[in-house]
């Protein structure tokens, strides 16, 4: 909805990229609705480069290893990051110890995501997926 929104504004027209960023799997023939995600997709998800992925069912496998690979996530605690700088698989709380808020490292899952932009943004097909 917000992508024909944006497409028919004069100022976006040629500046928006139809991807909406979520690794989607249909069956064949496609049905009304994606299929739900599950381990055997893990791998071919994280190839994508994609940040979000929809339909996953309640407490499957896949979460557990998204949590535990991608977020680096222990159960039930926050995922580390600039101002969580505690360990996450230790037993104390990973927010105990405060970092700077504003850092951001690039990780192998913001590199991905940065090869998935650089191949949308690629001038030989950017004008394709273009609003029209």
């Amino acid at each position: 909805e917000s992508y024909l929104t944006i497409c028919n504004h004069k100022d976006y027209q040629n500046t928006t990229v139809n991807h909406d960023l979520h690794y989607i799997r249909w069956d064949n023939p496609p049905k009304q609705h994606p299929i739900t995600l599950t381990l055997k997709h893990f791998d071919d998800m994280v190839e994508s480069g994609t940040p979000f992925a929809p339909k996953f069912a309640k407490d499957d496998l896949v979460l557990d290893k998204i949590d535990k690979e991608l977020l680096r996530r222990s159960y039930v605690k926050f995922t580390p990051s600039g101002w969580c700088v505690g360990g996450s698989f230790s037993s104390k709380d990973p927010c105990v110890v405060y970092g700077n808020p504003n850092a951001v490292k690039p990780t192998v899952n913001s590199k991905r995501l940065k090869k998935l932009l650089i191949k949308l943004l690629d001038s030989e097909s950017f004008r394709s997926k273009q609003c029209k």
